[in-house]
């Protein structure tokens, strides 16, 4: 792929827009269309914009591939200790252990799992493609 001027402009102006986005999606899933995994797919675009645009090294230099590994099972681990801690407490796997009594709102949980479910798919897809992008140029 031979980059351009162009193609730096659009991915250095449309990147940022595509991550505040994606942020949206996650912290808004619960009102509206979206949530963890659209959320987290659509950071990941951004993420490869970004590289698109300014070449994976730049990238790496904030991302490594090691750390977005670490972040993706940090995430996955805290994920599995949530539904584990519902288990402990008598709700269920994955059940609300935020309110005390069970009758109240499930909404700060339900964004809870939409941050950690966005944050891991996030990371991994980034992984996958900015590795596949990085082992693609020549």
């Amino acid at each position: 792929m031979k980059k351009t001027d162009a193609l730096s402009v659009i991915t250095g102006k449309l990147g940022p827009l595509v991550l505040v986005f994606g942020a949206y999606l996650i912290a808004f899933g619960h009102v509206s269309p979206g949530g963890g995994f659209q959320g987290g797919v659509v950071l990941a675009s951004g993420v490869l914009l970004l590289a698109i645009g300014r070449g994976t090294e730049a990238v790496f230099a904030l991302l490594t591939p090691r750390l977005l590994a670490r972040i993706e099972a940090v995430s996955f681990a805290l994920l599995l200790a949530t539904g584990v801690i519902g288990m402990l407490a008598g709700k269920g796997f994955f059940g609300n252990f935020l309110s005390a009594d069970g009758a109240g709102s499930p909404v700060g949980f339900i964004i809870a799992l939409n941050v950690l479910i966005g944050v891991k798919v996030g990371a991994g897809v980034a992984y996958l493609c900015l590795v596949l992008l990085k082992d693609a140029e020549l």
